[in-house]
């Protein structure tokens, strides 16, 4: 037995996961640009196309409307979809499980950096990644490779790298957490080290949480009560039980931590945590919802999708969804462009069991 149950089950959860996280990402790669594509701004664009309520990927655009799109919208929007696109939201939760069938649970943040090197070419990364990816270059080591010349310290990178902690520690939020802090300060410091435990123990709690309420509490109690992360996250729990609209709960968000900017973690955590409530467990309303609220409409889309992935299970994912994935993912990550995405959520399964089990949990390698 496993911490979810059957192996089977946990084998369902771990491939809704990754499913999810590709399906909200691609979602939202359209309109990757908060300060261009607005939650009103997507929400006209969707009215102009008759696809509100938003139950599928983005309707393409019409004839003129696409010059403001994300290039890549014509990959990833409806009708026109055929396996996954590229992305670093993707590529990172790959590079993990590379990170994690090498060098075992127990790897280093240098370990991350060396396979940052060997498998990841530096023109895919951005922000804090590139910055920390230029110092490792250097020869500098961590965590001089998060401060040195970095402005993004707090931004979102390390977050998007984090779930495949949570996947492989299911039930166990504080081990998926501290995972997740290995790995975050080779690139950021702060309440952008905080987003990644908390969206590492979101995606672990939310494989034996009741229910997404729950998982989100299970995650808050992990990174510091006085962060500003966390002070955000209850902030957009309290307007939720309060019942307020979802349009007031992300208002209200917006002007709070307005001057952030947004790529900034705790923006998007804001978003990220209204999605999660108002979608309540639903997958369809939740990534929606999560894109529908703007800022990086991508890497948000892709962390609600896999905390409702795991929540739901493949299965209970609407075809919909992921049915245009065709089992395929693209990535730049050495080694793996046009992989299977059941064959990378049966090597996560594995990781996870073998956690589960610490006589057979050493180092493994590829």
């Amino acid at each position: 037995m496993t911490p979810v149950g059957t192996e089977p089950e946990l084998a369902d959860r771990v491939l809704g996961g990754w499913l999810g996280r590709i399906a909200g990402n691609m979602l939202g790669k359209p309109v990757e640009q908060g300060d261009l594509w607005t939650r009103d701004r997507i929400d006209r664009y969707l009215r102009r196309a008759a696809a509100l309520p938003l139950t599928d990927y983005l309707p393409a655009p019409a004839d003129g409307d696409g010059d403001e799109l994300r290039p890549e919208w014509r990959e990833c929007v409806r009708g026109r979809i055929h396996g996954s696109c590229r992305d670093d939201d993707v590529d990172y939760a790959i590079l993990g499980l590379d990170l994690l069938e090498r060098h075992g649970f127990a790897f280093s943040t240098e370990q991350v950096g060396e396979l940052w090197l060997l498998r990841l070419p530096y023109r895919q990364t951005f922000t804090a990644e590139r910055a920390a990816y230029r110092n490792l270059a250097n020869g500098l080591r961590p965590p001089l490779t998060a401060t040195y010349d970095n402005p993004y310290q707090e931004w979102i990178g390390a977050l998007i790298r984090a779930d495949i902690y949570g996947w492989t520690c299911p039930g166990a939020p504080r081990r998926a957490a501290s995972l997740a802090r290995r790995d975050a300060v080779l690139s950021h410091t702060g309440n952008g080290v905080y987003g990644a435990m908390w969206a590492a123990a979101l995606v672990a709690a939310a494989f034996t949480a009741p229910t997404v309420r729950h998982a989100v509490d299970q995650a808050l109690a992990v990174v510091p009560a006085s962060c500003r992360l966390a002070r955000t996250v209850r902030r957009v729990v309290s307007l939720h039980d309060a019942r307020l609209a979802w349009e007031d709960t992300l208002t209200t968000a917006a002007e709070e931590t307005s001057g952030l900017g947004w790529i900034h973690t705790v923006p998007n955590a804001a978003v990220l945590t209204a999605g999660l409530l108002y979608g309540d467990g639903d997958f369809t309303r939740t990534i929606t919802l999560t894109v529908r609220g703007g800022l990086d409409t991508d890497s948000n889309g892709a962390t609600a999708g896999s905390v409702a992935g795991v929540l739901t299970g493949a299965r209970a994912i609407p075809g919909q969804w992921k049915d245009p994935l065709e089992d395929t993912v693209r990535s730049a990550v050495f080694g793996f462009d046009g992989a299977r995405i059941s064959e990378l959520a049966e090597r996560t399964v594995r990781l996870a069991v073998a956690e589960a089990t610490p006589a057979q949990s050493g180092s493994r390698s590829v």
